[in-house]
């Protein structure tokens, strides 16, 4: 299948290597251009796209793996893919972050207000996991230790395709319902970082109590990040599982 990441940070690198040890044809884009891409496509064999509209014009997949708040910046390009591609969001809303998303009411899904901002729909998925998670924690299917993702979206065959290639790169599937219920999987809900295995994530998600979100989302960061030295992501998953507890 031929995936286009964009953005190359700590998680779109790691989700890039993951594709491609599945054997996933892969192109990267970022904001920076293709020379800042040379290293990671050439580790990868993949192509470094010269522009986002280049990397999108022919992808089955594209998975998006920027800032929450970059994303509306990128609705011009996002049109011109094919409508046939499948668009993944997998970022994540931090309003302590400093960007206000205006219209991102407390009733409305992240991701619900990312598709009306691009104008095409979009699958959840991959928001759930640390880089590092990503990069150690894969395993092969029916391992005891597999851990599960959730997986949202209206389309059930964009969300079938997604949640394929969640099951590719490592981690057992869950369906997390309609787009609408994304907030399940949110920063501060029982499912968000906290690496369950699959039923016992479909209970996590179950459970999820609209209320608690900004609190236990405020009190994670509180309690995992620290400036000039990041997320302790180490510690990240067993934390996230203390605050919501």
């Amino acid at each position: 299948m031929d995936i286009t990441v964009i953005g190359t940070g700590n998680i779109g690198s790691e989700l890039a290597r993951a594709l491609a040890r599945a054997g996933h044809t892969l192109t990267l884009a970022n904001s920076r251009g293709p020379e800042s891409l040379r290293e990671l496509a050439d580790e990868l064999h993949a192509r470094a796209a010269a522009t986002i509209a280049d990397a999108v014009a022919h992808a089955d997949v594209i998975v998006l793996s920027v800032p929450f708040g970059v994303i509306p910046t990128l609705a011009g390009d996002l049109r011109q893919a094919p409508a046939s591609t499948v668009i993944v969001d997998m970022s994540n809303h931090y309003p302590l972050g400093g960007y206000v998303a205006e219209g991102l009411e407390d009733t409305t899904a992240q991701s619900t207000w990312i598709s009306t901002q691009i104008g095409r729909p979009v699958i959840k998925a991959w928001n759930t996991v640390f880089s590092l998670t990503l990069a150690t924690k894969g395993q092969a299917q029916g391992h005891p230790d597999r851990i599960a993702l959730p997986v949202a979206g209206d389309d059930p065959a964009a969300k079938k395709v997604v949640m394929q290639l969640v099951e590719d790169t490592g981690f057992d599937a869950v369906d997390a319902g309609p787009l609408s219920e994304s907030w399940r999987m949110e920063p501060g809900s029982p499912a968000y970082c906290t690496d369950l295995d699959a039923a016992t994530l479909r209970a996590a998600l179950a459970r999820a109590d609209r209320a608690r979100l900004a609190g236990d989302r405020d009190e994670e960061i509180r309690r995992v990040y620290t400036p000039g030295t990041g997320i302790d992501m180490v510690n990240g998953v067993q934390i996230y599982r203390e605050v919501t507890a």
